[in-house]
């Protein structure tokens, strides 16, 4: 599996929380498997968020589209500031801890 791991300040996060769940460019369409929102404690406006797809060219390809169609000139793009930092991740291992 590989995540598309994106980090950001936003303006108010109600409202980024609103245009996220808009999901303009449909993400399942898209090839996100699953979704994961964090945030810090004590930092409400500044978002994680972790997108999970089978390939990595699905994650690169739905990066690109989040960049030019949806960063620049939407809803969204009112909820950030400043840029987003990405990364794309590749999961190895999932486990749990052994229980004696």
């Amino acid at each position: 599996m590989f995540t598309l791991r994106i980090e950001h300040a936003v303006r108010d996060f109600r409202m980024w929380r609103q245009a996220f769940d808009s999901d303009v460019l449909d993400r399942g369409a898209s090839g996100v498997r699953s979704y994961k929102i964090s945030r810090r404690p004590n930092e409400n406006n500044h978002v994680l968020l972790d997108l999970d797809f089978d390939t990595q060219e699905a994650a690169a390809e739905f990066l690109s589209r989040l960049q030019t169609d949806l960063w620049k000139g939407n809803l969204i793009s009112q909820a950030l500031t400043g840029t987003p930092t990405t990364q794309i991740i590749e999961t190895v291992a999932i486990g749990t801890p052994a229980v004696p």
